[in-house]
């Protein structure tokens, strides 16, 4: 080869190469953009994702005025009110029931006392009828037959009976044998019956 030639071929070369290095120059710069494209459009679609994920992950909440919630407080509120209002009359209740038993107490308590006062005051008076009795049977057995006979004369015949049985029998017999034929028939048959409905052994 002559240098004639060899000069020729050298721009040739040169010129074969600058083509080829402005082609890769523009495909790298193709790239870059499509790059850059992709992720701008990334970057400007994160927000708006993050957005909805946010929102997505953010929970409801259900709040007081819903339409679904409110019925279910209201009625919450009335069952407590309701169930606040029956404990309420419940204490007022076992409050009465309790000073009701206290009076009850009292009066039971009080009734007892008088009862054994009334029982001590007969048992008192029935010891002194008896003794007044007693001392007013002695009284007629100490009379004179013919004396007491006209007493017991206008006694009721009950009562005759009744002093005559209390007294020794020698009395009973002469006070008895001053009394009228019907009085002292009277008397006897009272005094009959009181023995016989006695107990014998």
């Amino acid at each position: 080869m002559s240098a004639r030639q060899t000069k020729a071929s050298a721009p040739r070369r040169r010129a074969g190469r600058g083509a080829l290095a402005v082609i890769i120059v523009l495909f790298v710069l193709a790239g870059a953009i499509r790059v850059g494209s992709g992720v701008s459009a990334a970057v400007g679609a994160a927000p708006q994702s993050d957005q909805n994920h946010g929102a997505a992950a953010t929970p409801k909440t259900c709040s007081a005025t819903d339409g679904l919630a409110m019925p279910l407080v209201t009625a919450l509120q009335e069952r407590e009110a309701r169930a606040a209002r029956l404990e309420a009359a419940l204490n007022d209740r076992r409050q009465a029931l309790a000073v009701t038993e206290k009076m009850v107490s009292e009066k039971l308590a009080a009734l007892k006392v008088a009862e054994e006062k009334l029982a001590k005051t007969i048992a008192i008076a029935d010891s002194a009828a008896d003794q007044d009795v007693a001392r007013l049977t002695e009284v007629y057995a100490a009379m004179k037959p013919k004396q007491a006979s006209a007493v017991f004369e206008q006694m009721a015949p009950e009562f005759a009976a009744g002093f005559l049985g209390r007294m020794p029998p020698t009395s009973a017999a002469a006070i008895l044998s001053g009394l009228s034929p019907q009085t002292a028939y009277t008397v006897s048959v009272i005094l009959a019956g009181r023995n016989a409905a006695a107990p014998r052994d």
